[in-house]
């Protein structure tokens, strides 16, 4: 079957869109691991489906690259945010969106009836280890010790829907991403595997990060990574509680602000291009 797709990205990160408010496919991994395949097929970080809601405005289900479905994904909701408005005629200012980890809300700045970003009520970040989920014990898992590959690192970890790793380096850049971003996604603290940002404080509230998604392998952005990168930075007293932290990506920028009932996320999204392929 022959159908049409949106790629879109948000700072880099990026995924191949579907309108499926008709009809969702049977197939959704499948799709997902055979259009991801940046040498063979469309490629992209995953594969979004927007899908009727009776809740909200849209419906998000995301599938990473290797077909296993993500509960959220903060470039992917700024993304539909602006499919929403740009493509599906919905003319709000504030949007709906329901996603696997709950209903998020979206502000959008439009100018000259297109989307230039999004802020994204992320939710409050989850720091119980069980709920994240992670194997420490305690009532939080920040700046605990995990040995990694027979060294032992410092971590935090933050659920923003989905489950995260954070830890302080000196040089995230320095790092050999592709070595030791799959010791931590397979690590045995983390039985639903782990998304994990490598962090370096350049200043009060200004943060370099680079991330290992699971499922995906290193992206050039994660904006559900960059939220629980402010999480652990305010942790650390290297951000403060309710003021903005920009967080600095392989893609860009994205501005986060943590308060204690809720993060929120600011960032552009963008359409890259559009066509037809056989699913």
């Amino acid at each position: 079957m022959r159908v049409h797709f949106w790629k879109m990205q948000g700072i880099g990160n990026d995924y191949i869109y579907f309108d499926c408010f008709d009809r969702f496919p049977e197939n959704p991994s499948e799709i997902a691991k055979k259009l991801s395949d940046r040498h063979f097929s469309v490629g992209g970080d995953g594969v979004v489906f927007l899908c009727r809601s009776e809740d909200a405005d849209g419906r998000m289900r995301m599938f990473n690259a290797d077909g296993s479905e993500g509960k959220m994904c903060g470039n992917a909701i700024r993304c539909i945010g602006k499919f929403l408005y740009e493509i599906k005629g919905v003319r709000k200012d504030t949007l709906t969106v329901q996603t696997e980890s709950g209903l998020k809300t979206l502000e959008l700045h439009v100018d000259g009836g297109k989307v230039q970003s999004v802020r994204v009520n992320m939710g409050a970040a989850e720091l119980r280890p069980e709920r994240i989920p992670a194997s420490f014990c305690g009532e939080r898992a920040v700046n605990v010790p995990l040995t990694v590959g027979g060294k032992t690192v410092r971590v935090t970890c933050v659920s923003m829907g989905n489950p995260h790793c954070v830890t302080f380096v000196d040089d995230p850049y320095a790092l050999d991403l592709e070595k030791i971003g799959p010791l931590f996604e397979h690590h045995p603290a983390f039985p639903e595997r782990v998304n994990t940002e490598f962090v370096r404080a350049d200043g009060r509230n200004e943060l370099t990060m680079r991330v290992w998604e699971r499922g995906s392998g290193e992206t050039w952005a994660c904006g559900t990574g960059a939220c629980a990168t402010a999480v652990a930075g305010v942790l650390a007293d290297f951000c403060g509680m309710g003021e903005d932290v920009t967080v600095h990506l392989r893609g860009g920028d994205l501005t986060i602000n943590v308060t204690e009932d809720a993060v929120f996320m600011t960032g552009p999204a963008a359409f890259a291009f559009e066509g037809d392929v056989e699913i």
